[in-house]
Parts: C-alpha cells; structure tokens; sequence
C-alpha cells in the first residue's frame, strides 16, 4: 500500500538518483520529527529504485552510541575488505579507505545512514570523509534524523556543514493532513474522536492509537502502546519485553537462548507492531515504541533481564564491547561494566569516537569504587583526556585533579607531576591563568627531583607556552629552549616539534623574523612523526602570526592548508580556532561580512573553547563596533568574563584597544584614556610591537602618550612622529583600509576627507563616517554626500544591516529568543529590531513581515 502525502518526496528522491550519472555522487538529508515517517519514506523509495545495490547502516540507541555502528552493518552486507577491517580492530583511516573503495568500484548504490541524530563521533567522521568525496563516488547517500532532537549546537548540524551544498538535498517531511489522516481510519474503519487534533498528523501515532483498538484516543504514544500490549498472551509478552531492551534489532539466535518463542509467539509481537526481518531478528517498528514498552517493564524485571542478555551476549566474541557495557550497566553488574566499558571507551578512541570514549569511561569511573586506587585513577587520566579532547574542561580538570590525590597518597611522584602538568594544560583551556600556572610550577618541582624523562621535557614545553600566551618573551624563550634539549637528549620528537612550536611563535611576537625557521622545522617533525595535533597548532600559530605581522598572503597559505588538515583530520579544536584566526585577518583587510561570517560560525560551535571564543568575541565585538551595530558591549563583557579576574596580557591589550576605540568613536577622549592607561602600563615592559603600538597611537591621539616609544611598527611609529601621510601609505600597503581611511580622516584636508569618506561608506563604517561628516560641517566644507550605510542604501525598505539579518531569520521561523542567541544579543534588543522592521515595511505583524520579504525576494530572484 502506498504511503500518503509523500509523492513529492518520493519524486524528489528519485530525481537525486537520477543525477547519480550525470553529476557524481549525492547526499539526502530527510528530517523530520519522531513517527513523522523517514524510514517508511525510504524503504518504499527503495523499492522502486533500480540501484544495483543497497547498503543499510543504523545508529543505536545505546548508552552510548556503537562506533561506526552504520559502517558495522554494511560491512557485514559488503563482506570482503571492510569487514576484515572493522573486524580487526583498524585505525579509523583504514577503515574509513575501505569503505571508500567499497563504494567507488562497481555500479551505483544506494547507502542509507539511518538515525543519525544517535550517531558516534566517528560516524559523523565517516559523514564528512565522505561527503567531501561524493562527487567521485557511484552512490546516493540518504541520512536520516530527526530534525526536532538536532538543534542549533548539535554535532551533527557542524557535519552538514561541511558537506558540499550542490551536491547535498534536504528533505523535511510533513505531518500528514487531517484528510490523510480520516483516510488512514478508513481503511482501518476505526474512528477515534479527534484522531487528527490528538496525534497532530503525526504518521506513528495515528498508527499506533489506531491500532490499539480503542474508542477514546490515548493522551500519549505509551498508553497506545499498552493499550496493544494488553493484547499480548503471556508467551508474546516475554518476547516483547526482551525486545524493548535491546536498542536496534534483537537477533533470532538471542531470542531462541532466552525466550525459545514459538511461531505463535513472535506473530503476536508482529500483529501489534513490530517487524521481523528476513533473517528472523525482531524489533519495535519505531524506537518510541520501544521505549514506551521498557517503561512498563518494572525494574526488577528490567534488571533481570539485562543480566540475561548479557551472558547470553558475553559468549559471542563478535558483540562489540559497547553493546556488553550497555547491558552491563542496565544489569548494574559492577565487574562486568568495568570490564567492557574501558575497553568499548579504548575501541571508541581509536576510531576517533571521543565523545563516546569519555561516556564510557565517565561510566567505568562510576562502577570504580571497589576498584584499586591505582587503576581507579587510571581509568580518571583516560576520561579526564577523553573529555579534554571534547571540550569538556570542566570534567576533565575534576577527573585529573582526584587522579592527583590517588597517586599523592600513594607516593608516585611521576604519576602526580605528570596529573599536576596535565592540570595546567586544562585550567589554562579554561580560562584559569593563575591555577594553570601554579599547576605547572607545582610540576616541574617534582619532576625535577627525579631523572629526567619525557614527562618533564612536555612540561618545560607546557610552560614555554604558558609563558608564551602572558608574552613573557623571555622566560618563554628561556622554557622552550631547555624542552628542546631535554627532547634531544629523549630523542623525542613529538616534545621537540612541540618546543620549536613554542620557540618559533614567541620569537615572531618579539618581531624575530627567525621564528619562522623554528615553525618550518617544528612542522616537518610533526608531518614525519605523524603528530596531527602538532601540526595542527604549527599552521594555527603560523597563520595567528603573519596576521599579527601584517602578512596576509602569507596567512591565507597558512590558513588554507591549516583548515584543509584539521578538516581531513577531524581536529575541530584547531580549526575552530583557525577560524576565529580567518575572521579576525578579513576583519582587518575590511571583508566585514566574511569576518563576521567567520567569526558566528565559530561562536555557535558547543565545542568552541574558551581560549577560542574569546578572541572571536572581540573580533564581532570590534566589527559591531565599527559599524554602529548594537551589543558590542555585551559581547565585550562576556569576554572579559571567559578571561577570569587575571586574564593574560594579550587580551588585556586587544580588550583595552577596542574599547578605546568605541570610546574614541563617540567623542569620549576620556574614556580612551582611561581604557589605555592600565594596559599601557603593563604592556610597555614587553616585547610586544603591534600591541605596544596600537595602544601608544591612542594615547598619542587624545594628547596622553608621554614617552613615545620607538620599537614598534611602522604605521604607529610614523603617525606618532606626526608623518599621517607616511602612515597612511603604511596602512595601504599593509592592505588596511579602515585604518588607511582614518588617517586620512583624521589628519588630511578636504579632499583626502572625502576620499576617506567613500571607503568609510563601502566598509559600512557608520560612526567613523558620521564623525567625519560632521567634523567637515564644522570646517564648513559643502556639498558633503549625505551617505546611507551601504547596508540600507542596498535595501529596497530601508533596513539596516542588522534588520535585514534579523529578518531573514523571522521568516527562517525563529523567535525573538531563538534570533538573540543566534546572534549574540539580547532579546530586547531584537525587540527593538523587529518592531522598526513593521515600521519600515509598514506591516503591522511577523506574517506580514515575512510576505513581503518573501515577495522581494522572488523580485530579485526574477
């Protein structure tokens, strides 16, 4: 019987294979709530497709979700290369290069990755290794999930950002309508009251509350369900019960062990709802089924029964250690958990499914009391690492922190220097400068008193970069030099790569150009030692440096390689944060909306890190700033917030330098020197150029700069001698505009004001342009352009930049408060907005708002 209402999905579905041929490979991303119906669409779909073959992946509802769970069942569909490589236990990138080899040769297929929403890390890895390859590959990838679980912060909405956008469909599937849903109770002839206005089209629930046979429609899917469970005879019910804790399917061999059911009992599972697939395993039609079933089961009974699995389970050398910890955790068997959980945590890791890992071990931890002190606070060094890698400081620092009172009471110097080491690596993450510091010096006094070894050497090199981070040059300088020979006498060239990392960094920062010798030979290291992490970093400080020298072209190399490493490596961590290096390089060669772009990609981001979010803060901050935007300061404040109450001296600059500015653009000569002052005083002691420079310029502009200084870059040290025009030259070469427009602005006569007015316009600097035209009224210069931010000028109502932002959300169908944290403001300041926008386009509600944009749009379209 054909589906209802899902002929155009059907079409369009069909129509995406079609371009198999003639355009590569393709991806499908159907959505839709729980019981909307993406599995029935799919199945029906595949039987009229004429794809030489289908492969059929599902993630499960464990505990914590199966590693490459997907690519598990379709290697036992492909059989061959894949599944000796699952099977084995191979890196993440072999099996991930059998898989791609498995669907580049023969003819074209069909691959389905259902419930996705469940998905492992590492699956979301395969998503994006494969979505960056679709083009190449003979096949239509159709993922399911359910949209209504997968919100903004969701892994998986960052894996659909990657994938390539003409290549990649969307499909969001519908509640059925109420004639759709009279249909269904026709043909069931049952006619509950208010089926429709009850169930809300939902395709699960009609089915379920019909066939429950009832009159009255049950208030939830777990009343049908036991509505259709009390149909059960005793021999059903103990088929249904086992089948209700085992996420996914349960197998025909399982069921035999436990329940030895005859036919009569697995019809009776099957007249109520639940499939019996071809090799004779079991499962509920729909996980809220499922569920809805297991919370009948009472917990005795529940427990119970997971014992029974797992016995049952424990015996088959193919269950994954996943699905062992699950039922081992739902028997609370103690010595089972921590005897399969570590080891699902250390299989998760090693196919790079660190989420998963650190669920497993946080499991195992908890299981761990009657456990030896010594392993207890190993099993807190692996989740405390796991949960490092995730961006989860919190946790991490708590794991490490009762790992160092384990191995203190027990004496293990080394263990407890090597915890205290890793404790200042996490507070300085978590924005705890003065915890990582005494950490670090806390460690290196113990590890000093033992012989010398890898442990001390990686926390010299900690140091250097702590050192590095406060621009303490020399003390960092001092550091990384004493990791480099230790390394060299360990003969460790991880420690060495990571030294020279250091080195090279906090050199270029003093304006050393042979820093950038140091960077090439860290990155060669770390490329012949296989050292991602490493490398990653090298091309985050090489970009983060050239930007702060002014090096553009050299920045865009860096970057561009960079991303493309961290991509192919899965290092969100690095690439988040060479995104927030992007956004601030375009901010200053005036690509404004590429850097803001830029910059909120990296603040939706759940993984982004303090140490990354604050300096994208500032970026959008400053960027607000010099377009009039609203909530700058909001974002200025959060900064500061995520810095602590002693935050390092780089951002103590950059904070100051910006503020001075919003100052500066509001007439308020006081209160630059008043955000200047205090963070002139500490900076003027280092070695810091740019920083030095940019602060002294705006003490020398409101009349506050004493001693200029005269190690800083040419651009400030040229406007600071009185040379504006040599500055400006400075600024154009540099590829600066905004700062090129000020000079002229500030310094230069009536035509040099009005050329600096046209760039200040393009840019959509609105205060800087408004203080100009002003400051030219009050010369009594004429015919001064009136000028309309471009943003509104380029808009057919007359919207800001802002509102026009803020409207296409509107009509996205977000809410105020949706839109705020999307943003980054408040809610009254959307507010605000969104009622200028009804005045603007003389509307009086959102509906109306959106009708027109909607139109508009369709204009331009045209």
């Amino acid at each position: 019987m054909s589906l209802l209402e899902r002929e155009p999905y059907q079409a369009q579905l069909a129509d995406c294979l079609r371009s198999v041929k003639d355009r590569g490979g393709c991806i499908v991303l159907v959505g839709g709530e729980a019981g909307i119906g993406k599995t029935a669409l799919v199945q029906e779909f595949l039987k009229s497709s004429r794809a030489a073959r289908v492969l059929w992946g599902a993630c499960d509802a464990l505990f914590t979700a199966r590693p490459l769970a997907p690519l598990h069942d379709i290697a036992r569909q492909t059989q061959g290369a894949l599944l000796a490589a699952v099977q084995s236990g191979a890196s993440r990138d072999l099996i991930f290069s059998a898989a791609l080899d498995e669907l580049e040769r023969g003819a074209e297929s069909i691959v389905v990755f259902e419930d996705m929403h469940w998905a492992d890390e590492a699956s979301l890895d395969f998503m994006k290794f494969l979505g960056r390859r679709i083009q190449r590959i003979p096949a239509m990838l159709i993922v399911t999930y359910r949209d209504d679980e997968v919100g903004p912060r969701h892994p998986l909405q960052f894996v659909f950002g990657d994938l390539p956008r003409t290549h990649t469909r969307r499909l969001s599937l519908s509640p059925l309508s109420k004639p759709a849903v009279e249909e269904l109770a026709r043909r069931s002839e049952r006619f509950p009251h208010r089926l429709y206005e009850i169930t809300g089209g939902n395709p699960f629930f009609v089915t379920e509350v019909l066939g429950a046979g009832v009159d009255i429609v049950p208030v939830n899917v777990r009343d049908a369900v036991l509505a259709r469970a009390s149909r059960l005879t005793p021999a059903s019910q103990r088929v249904a019960e086992l089948v209700c804790l085992i996420p996914g399917r349960t197998e025909s061999w399982l069921l035999e062990e436990i329940v030895r059911p005859d036919d009569a009992a697995i019809e009776g599972c099957v007249a109520i709802g639940m499939i019996r697939s071809e090799d004779g395993s079991l499962a509920f039609r729909h996980e809220l089924a499922r569920l809805g079933f297991e919370g009948t089961v009472p917990a005795v009974r529940r427990q119970s029964l997971h014992a029974r699995v797992l016995n049952v389970l424990a015996t088959n050398s193919e269950i994954p250690a996943a699905r062992l910890a699950h039922h081992a955790d739902g028997a609370r068997d103690s010595a089972q958990v921590l005897r399969y959980a570590p080891l699902a945590a250390a299989q998760a890791a090693s196919v790079g499914a660190h989420r998963e890992a650190a669920a497993l071990y946080d499991l195992a931890v908890r299981y761990a009391q009657g456990l030896p002190d010594d392993e207890r606070a190993r099993l807190l060094e692996l989740l405390s690492y796991e949960c490092y890698v995730t961006s989860q400081p919190a946790r991490a620092i708590e794991a490490r922190q009762s790992a160092v009172v384990t191995w203190r009471t027990s004496g293990a110097k080394l263990r407890e220097g090597d915890n205290l080491r890793w404790l200042a690596r996490l507070s300085w993450y978590a924005g705890r400068r003065a915890q990582a510091e005494q950490y670090v010096k806390d460690a290196i006094a113990i590890l000093e008193s033992l012989p010398p070894g890898v442990e001390l050497a990686k926390t010299y090199a900690d140091l250097a970069q702590l050192e590095m981070e406060a621009t303490e040059i020399d003390a960092a300088v001092t550091w990384a030099k004493r990791a480099i020979a230790l390394a060299e006498i360990l003969h460790s060239q991880e420690v060495l790569s990571d030294a020279l990392n250091t080195l090279g960094t906090t050199r270029l920062w003093a304006a050393d150009a042979s820093g950038w010798e140091d960077l090439d030979r860290s990155l060669q290291l770390a490329l012949a030692g296989g050292f991602q992490v490493e490398v990653a970093r090298n091309y985050l400080n090489q970009c983060a440096m050239a930007v702060s020298r002014w090096e553009y072209m050299r920045a865009a190399d860096n970057l561009r390689r960079g991303l493309d490493f961290c991509k192919e490596h899965d290092l969100d961590t690095w690439k988040l944060y060479l995104m927030a290096t992007s956004a601030r390089m375009k901010f200053e060669q005036g690509d404004w909306s590429g850097a803001s772009a830029d910059a909120d990609s990296v603040l939706r981001n759940a993984r982004t890190a303090p140490v990354t979010r604050i300096p994208t803060l500032r970026i959008l901050a400053h960027l607000r700033i010099r377009r009039g935007d609203p909530g700058a300061m909001e974002l200025l404040d959060e900064a500061r917030a995520l810095a602590g109450p002693i935050p390092e001296l780089q951002r103590i600059g950059t904070l100051a330098a910006t503020c001075a500015e919003a100052a500066w653009l509001t007439g308020d000569r006081d209160g630059v020197r008043r955000e200047v002052l205090p963070a002139y005083g500490r900076v003027v002691q280092r070695r810091d150029p740019r920083m030095k420079g940019e602060l002294a310029a705006w003490l020398w502009r409101v009349d506050a700069l004493t001693d200029p200084p005269t190690d800083i870059p040419k651009p400030y040290s040229l406007e600071i001698s009185g040379d504006w025009q040599g500055a400006a030259q400075a600024w154009s070469a540099l590829g600066c505009p905004y700062e090129y427009a000020c000079m002229l602005a500030w310094y230069g006569g009536q035509s040099q004001q009005l050329a600096a007015l046209k760039i200040l316009e393009r840019l959509g600097a609105g205060p800087a342009a408004g203080m100009l035209r002003k400051k030219m009224r009050a010369q009594g210069v004429r015919g001064i352009p009136r000028g309309v931010r471009t943003s509104t000028r380029l808009n057919t109502f007359g919207l800001t930049r802002r509102e026009a932002e803020i409207l296409v959300l509107i009509s996205e169908g977000l809410r105020n408060a949706a839109i705020a944290k999307r943003l980054f403001v408040s809610t009254k300041t959307v507010d605000n907005h969104v009622s200028s926008i009804l005045t603007k386009l003389g509307v009086e509600s959102r509906a109306e708002a959106v009708a027109v944009f909607l139109k508009q749009r369709g204009r331009h379209a045209g």
